[in-house]
């Protein structure tokens, strides 16, 4: 009970240092969603069982992070590729109950939990789709976040067939990321021309489990 007290306290220090805004039932709900997450790991494969880092801080804040990087708008529409254990849209759909998340995944017992999680969080933003991108049709998005799915050409080959005009592709990755961005680049005209540009935000000043950690933007 200790340690998860002194979970929550270092995630709200560590919002505070990052001047993300975050409300006490926020953190409540954070909260519950670790809990869930890790009671579902237990059954399923959603994160890894051997953490060196606390999952409110490796998991859950790293998704929070995107906000650095992002403005997220009332009323605009998130995929969440690829979400595993609902990494990063349930955090992010927590902070953000004006934005709406749609979390797609290829493995039926993740989406079974994501479903089961979404609904005992009372999350009203948010639903769970057992679908893979490429069969998605007849709607965009706005923003499409993936958090180490897949090499980054394959990524935006999946994104540029649903995102709006303006639309932009977020990821949370790690390691040497040159080759694949060179790659997404050179390929752009087999993907609807996206991306034009991608930035990266190293995240390793932001805490040390964060080492080689980046956030990738791919635009239009």
């Amino acid at each position: 009970m200790q340690k998860k007290s002194n979970d929550l306290t270092t995630l709200q220090t560590l919002c505070a240092e990052q001047a993300i805004i975050i409300s006490t039932s926020m953190i409540e709900q954070l909260e519950l969603y670790r809990d869930l997450l890790e009671q579902w790991n237990s059954k399923i494969n959603l994160i890894s069982r051997k953490e060196d880092a606390p999952v409110i801080i490796k998991h859950i804040f790293h998704s929070l992070l995107i906000t650095l990087y992002h403005r997220f708008n009332e009323g605009e529409k998130i995929l969440d590729l690829g979400t595993g254990g609902g990494l990063p849209g349930i955090p992010l759909a927590i902070l953000h109950p004006e934005v709406k998340f749609v979390l797609v995944d290829a493995t039926g017992k993740k989406i079974i939990a994501c479903k089961d999680m979404i609904k005992r969080l009372g999350l009203k933003n948010a639903v769970a789709i057992h679908t893979r991108v490429e069969e998605m049709k007849g709607i965009n998005f706005d923003t499409v976040l993936s958090r180490q799915v897949a090499p980054l050409d394959k990524l935006c080959s999946w994104s540029g067939k649903v995102l709006e005009s303006k639309g932009v592709l977020i990821c949370l990755k790690g390691g040497d990321l040159d080759n694949e961005v060179k790659e997404a680049l050179s390929s752009r005209k087999d993907h609807n021309e996206f991306p034009a540009k991608i930035d990266l935000f190293p995240l390793d000043d932001v805490n040390p489990y964060f080492t080689e950690k980046q956030i990738v933007i791919a635009r239009r």
